[in-house]
C-alpha cells in the first residue's frame, strides 16, 4: 500500500517557488517512495502462501499490464477532464451519476482506513521479534499497543502536527535502503535448484491448480501498488508538468522490479512450503535465513519505521477522504467540519473510532495482516473499475477530445484497466466480497442523507435497484458469516 510523504497541509494549497521545483529524476524518487509501503516486507509469504514460482511470475505479468492500464487512465483523466479533481471517486460520478460516485467514495475510504488497521498489525507482528507477547500482531497487548499508537497519532494531527521533512527522509530510507539491501543479498544467495524444486507447484495438492494459484496472488500485487493514483499530488511541484506522467512509468516499472525480484528470489532461498510458513514481515525470517539474526533484526526495524510513518500519512489521507466528499455534497456535511487549526476533525475522528473497533475484532477474530489487507484491496475496486470504464467511455464518445484527435490509446487502456478490476473481483471470491458487501451496504444511509441535505433526488430507477441490491447481498452476507458458511476475519 502507498505511502504519500509529501507534506502539504491540510486546507492549504500547495506552493512550490521556482527554487524547489522538482525535476524528472526527484519526481522519479518521489512516486516511488509513495508506492513503497509495508506491503513488500511481508510479499515473500503473502505470495507463497498460496502459489508457485510459476503462478508467481504469471501474477506479475498479469499485474503489469493492469496496473500499468490504469496509470495511463489516470494520466489521461487528468489531462482530459483536469476540473475533476477530487479523486478517483470524482470520474466515477461524472461517468455514472451520484449513487456510483458516492460508492467509488465510500470504497476508497474504507480501503485506506481498514489499510490502517493492517498497518497497525504488522508493526506489532514486527515487534513481536523484540517481545513475543505480541504474536502475529493480533493478542491483546498488540491490540493494546497499536490502540495507544492509534490515538497518539490522532492527537498529533488534532494539534496541527504535521510530517516534518526529515521524518519523511527517515521513513523514505527505512523503506527503501533495506529492500535494495535484501534484493542484493537474495541475488547472490539465490539458489536455482531450490528455485526449480517444484516450479509449478503442482506438488502441493493444496494450492490447486495453477490458475487457481495465479488467482491467489492477485490481491497481495494490488496492494502493494494502491495509491498509485495519487502520484499527480506531485504536480504542482514539478519544473516541467510532462516529466509526471514519465516519472510515474519510471516510477511504476521500478517498483513492478523491486516487488517482483523479493517475491522470486525469496523462492530461490527457502522453498514454497517453507516461505508460506513464515510469520510477517517474511522478508526478515528469509534475510535472516541467509545472513543470521542481524538480518532479520535490520527488516523488523525498518518495517517499525516506515510503518509508523505510514500510519500518520494514511491516517490524514484516510480522513481527507470524507472530508472532501462531505464538502462536495458527495458525503453528509458534517463530514466537511474543520477545527479551528484546518484539520478535518469529524471525519479523522470517525475513521479511527472505526478503526479502533476493528482493531479489536483482529483480537477475537484472530484477524491476520492477510486478511485485512484482502479486504482494503477488494474495497477499493469500485473506484478503480469505474476509473477505467469513464476513460473508456470518454475515449468512445469523443468528448473532451479535439477533432481527429487518436481515441485508440486511451480506449484500450480504459479498457484493459476495467478488465483487470473484473478479474480481480473474480479472483478476490466470495468471502472478501461478502466482507466488502457488508462494509458497503451502510453507506446507503449516508448516500441519502447527503443528498436529502442538498435538495437532491435520492434515487434514479437503476441506482435504486442497485441500493436494494447491496443491501440485500450484504444481508445474506452478514447470515452466511453468521453461519459460519464464509469468513474473510
Amino acid at each position: 500500500m502507498a505511502t504519500t510523504d509529501i507534506n502539504i497541509p491540510i486546507g492549504q494549497e500547495a506552493v512550490s517557488p521556482a527554487s524547489t521545483k522538482l525535476r524528472l529524476g526527484s519526481l522519479t524518487a518521489l512516486v516511488i517512495g509513495s508506492m513503497v509501503g509495508s506491503g513488500v516486507f511481508s510479499l515473500p509469504q503473502n505470495m507463497a502462501a498460496g502459489a508457485g514460482p510459476l503462478a508467481i511470475l504469471i501474477g506479475w505479468a498479469i499485474t503489469a499490464v493492469g496496473m500499468l492500464a490504469l496509470v495511463f487512465v489516470y494520466q489521461s483523466l487528468a489531462v482530459r477532464r483536469p476540473e475533476l479533481d477530487a479523486g478517483p471517486y470524482a470520474y466515477a460520478r461524472a461517468g455514472f451519476g451520484p449513487f456510483i460516485g458516492f460508492n467509488s467514495a465510500w470504497g476508497y475510504w474504507i480501503s485506506a482506513w481498514v489499510g490502517n488497521v493492517s498497518y497497525a498489525v504488522v508493526v506489532f507482528s514486527a515487534l513481536s521479534y523484540f517481545f513475543p507477547a505480541f504474536g502475529d500482531g493480533n493478542t491483546w497487548q498488540a491490540v493494546l499497543g497499536a490502540s495507544i499508537l492509534l490515538w497518539v497519532i490522532h492527537f498529533l494531527i488534532l494539534a496541527g502536527i504535521r510530517q516534518a521533512a526529515v521524518v519523511n527522509t527517515v521513513v523514505t530510507m527505512a523503506k527503501i535502503a533495506p529492500v535494495v539491501l535484501f534484493v542484493g543479498v537474495a541475488a547472490v544467495a539465490f539458489k536455482l535448484n531450490v528455485w526449480s524444486l517444484d516450479f509449478t507447484a503442482l506438488g502441493n495438492a493444496s494450492l490447486g491448480t495453477v490458475a487457481a494459484q495465479v488467482k491467489s496472488t492477485m490481491l497481495v500485487t494490488l496492494w502493494v501498488f494502491i495509491g498509485i493514483e495519487g502520484a499527480s499530488v506531485f504536480s504542482a511541484r514539478a519544473e516541467r508538468r510532462k516529466d509526471i506522467a514519465t516519472a510515474t512509468v519510471l516510477g511504476f516499472f521500478a517498483c513492478l522490479a523491486l516487488y517482483a525480484l523479493v517475491s522470486l528470489l525469496s523462492l530461490g532461498i527457502l522453498s514454497q512450503p517453507e516461505l508460506a510458513a513464515l510469520k510477517n514481515p517474511s522478508m526478515a525470517g528469509v534475510l535472516e535465513a541467509v545472513v543470521g539474526p542481524w538480518g532479520a533484526v535490520l527488516i523488523n526495524l525498518a518495517l517499525v519505521v516506515s510503518v509508523i510513518g505510514a500510519f500518520l500519512s494514511w491516517t490524514l489521507l484516510a480522513a481527507e477522504i470524507p472530508h472532501a466528499a462531505g464538502k462536495d455534497g458527495t458525503m453528509p456535511k458534517f463530514f466537511g467540519r474543520e477545527s479551528g487549526r484546518g484539520v478535518p476533525s469529524t471525519s479523522l475522528l470517525i475513521t479511527n473510532v472505526l478503526v479502533q473497533a476493528f482493531l479489536v475484532i483482529t483480537l477475537f477474530a484472530q484477524s491476520t495482516y492477510q486478511a485485512l489487507f484482502y479486504i482494503a484491496s477488494a474495497a477499493i475496486l469500485v473506484p478503480y473499475i469505474f476509473s477505467g470504464a469513464f476513460a473508456a467511455k470518454l475515449a468512445l464518445t469523443g468528448e473532451s477530445y479535439r477533432t481527429g484527435e487518436g481515441r485508440t490509446g486511451p480506449l484500450v487502456a480504459g479498457m484493459v484497466a476495467t478488465i483487470y478490476g473484473l478479474w480481480l473481483v473474480y479472483a478476490a471470491g466470495p468471502a472478501y466480497l461478502f466482507m466488502c458487501a457488508i462494509l458497503y451496504a451502510p453507506g446507503v444511509i449516508f448516500y441519502v442523507w447527503a443528498r436529502r441535505e442538498n435538495n437532491q433526488r435520492v434515487f434514479h430507477p437503476v441506482e435504486a435497484f442497485l441500493a436494494v441490491a447491496l443491501v440485500a447481498i450484504a444481508i445474506l452476507a452478514a447470515y452466511e458469516m453468521w453461519t459460519g458458511a464464509v469468513s474473510a476475519l
